[in-house]
């Protein structure tokens, strides 16, 4: 118990420590107009208020990924403790903080367009298929896992295909309509369900007094399974997430003021810390034990885990409205993950935005094919969006890196998670059967060597980059804070 209290004591502690520090290192400019202001189209591009962005922001980035992901890595036992809290606070607050602010800057470009500008314009092709594969996965899985949860917690009195209907129709509106209209209107009320399930639970179990596993590195995981690299694959939204990278320019597009960014980027990853913390202690308290979570995991999938800790914790009518918290994750997810891949697509063939029939005829390809990928199994796309979403959190901590070093700033500070998680990147790939299924030593050679090679290269474009003076944001003279 002193453990996960401790750890969410160090995450609150670091958004005022290391996220002030992280903010005045980068410069925030508060005279400086923001790109929903000076592109107010109505449609993307809309200022909106400091609470309603923090909240639409956590619901963007919280999927099921910071409860599921940590349900499963509680298998590994409190050492996901530690990952939670380091990785949010050194690594993914950082991250969706100078993506986000970086975004800003650049007039609410998403990650392809920054990647072009700060890694080489064929970084921008390589990044678009990575984000837009990443984003059709993401929404995909976020049909069918709020749709599973919802045809148990209704008793399979409603068929599942009506459900994955009802949910593509609302992804649908939520893709093509102006932002303020229903995600502006309807994700503060989902953004406070989400908070008081997750808090109702991490209350019940402080006061219940569950048998929560003080700070351990010993690996608990009954499969045996690596601690490294997979934990950093199994955890990912909760401490550090390439998906949070293609959300971020949702949000960069409709903040008023960059003061508002580290709250709003921040602070919202620090946020989803927390979540994650309550669920890995759920995950290694609840269920006598790591071989009870496992079964129950192979029996009914995180879902399951879910379902039973919230009825435990909170009662019949508690335990369905913390379900129903957990519900709004993935789909207030799905539905900025399909709008984000119409935003980038758009970007990357300079289409306007504005007229509904072009917006239209960008998306409705996507749910074609997210309609098409929910016939897959679903463990196989969750391993590939394991893989696809820290490869994308990798290129995005580079681009900070790379605009850091032209500022002459401190690049350590997205550098070093960045090469950690190129290292790891490269290595779970070369060993993991989705990848080349090499033996782990060979993939922990391979991993460092190509780290090493990369670091090399991206040393070099920077020092070129700055040498030229770049420029590291869009020229907006003339333009005020409204």
């Amino acid at each position: 118990m002193y453990t996960f209290l401790a750890g969410i004591a160090l995450l609150i502690i670091g958004y005022f420590t290391y996220g002030k520090f992280i903010e005045k290192m980068f410069g925030v400019k508060e005279d400086r107009a923001t790109p929903a202001y000076v592109n107010n189209d109505g449609v993307d591009y809309v200022p909106m208020s400091t609470s309603k962005n923090s909240l639409i922001q956590l619901l963007n980035i919280a999927g099921t990924g910071p409860v599921f992901g940590p349900i499963m890595g509680a298998l590994y036992g409190p050492v996901a403790f530690i990952w939670i809290v380091i990785g949010c606070i050194f690594a993914g607050a950082v991250h969706d903080y100078l993506t986000g602010m970086i975004s800003i800057r650049n007039r609410g470009a998403h990650l392809p367009e920054l990647a072009s500008k700060f890694l080489g314009k064929v970084m921008k092709h390589v990044v678009n298929a990575f984000a837009v594969l990443l984003l059709l996965l993401v929404g995909t899985v976020f049909v069918s896992t709020p749709a599973s949860l919802l045809h148990v917690l209704m008793d399979g009195k409603i068929a599942l295909g009506i459900i994955i209907t009802a949910i593509f129709i609302y992804y649908i509106a939520a893709t093509l309509l102006p932002v303020d209209k229903i995600i502006g209107r309807l994700y503060p009320y989902f953004g406070a369900l989400l908070l008081i399930s997750a808090l109702g639970v991490g209350i019940g179990m402080v006061v219940t007094g569950a048998p929560i596993p003080e700070l351990s590195l010993t690996n608990f995981h009954p499969a045996n399974a690596p601690i490294l690299p997979l934990l950093f694959f199994t955890i990912s939204c909760g401490a550090l997430s390439g998906f949070h990278a293609t959300q971020t320019p949702i949000i960069s597009r409709t903040t008023q003021n960059e003061k508002q960014g580290r709250k709003i980027f921040y602070g919202m990853m620090i946020a989803e810390g927390v979540i994650a913390m309550i669920w890995a202690a759920a995950g290694m308290s609840l269920f006598n034990g790591y071989n009870g979570l496992n079964d129950i995991l192979a029996a009914g999938g995180p879902g399951a885990v879910v379902s039973q800790a919230s009825t435990a914790l909170l009662g019949a009518i508690g335990g369905t409205l913390a379900v129903l918290g957990v519900v709004v994750l993935p789909i207030t997810s799905g539905d900025t993950a399909f709008r984000s891949a119409r935003m980038i697509i758009a970007e990357y063939l300079n289409i306007a935005q504005k007229k509904f029939s072009s917006r239209l005829w960008i998306a409705l390809p996507l749910f074609v094919i997210s309609a098409i990928l929910t016939q897959i199994d679903f463990n196989l796309l969750w391993r590939y969006f394991s893989w696809a979403n820290q490869a994308t959190a990798v290129i995005a901590l580079f681009v900070g890196a790379m605009y850091l070093y032209i500022a002459k700033k401190n690049y350590y500070t997205a550098l070093v998670p960045g090469s950690f998680m190129l290292v790891m990147v490269i290595t779970y790939i070369l060993n993991a059967p989705i990848g080349f299924g090499l033996p782990m030593t060979f993939s922990w050679i391979g991993g460092f060597i190509g780290a090493a090679v990369l670091i090399g290269l991206f040393f070099r474009a920077a020092k070129k980059a700055r040498a030229t003076n770049m420029p590291l944001e869009d020229d907006i003279s003339g333009w005020k804070v409204a």
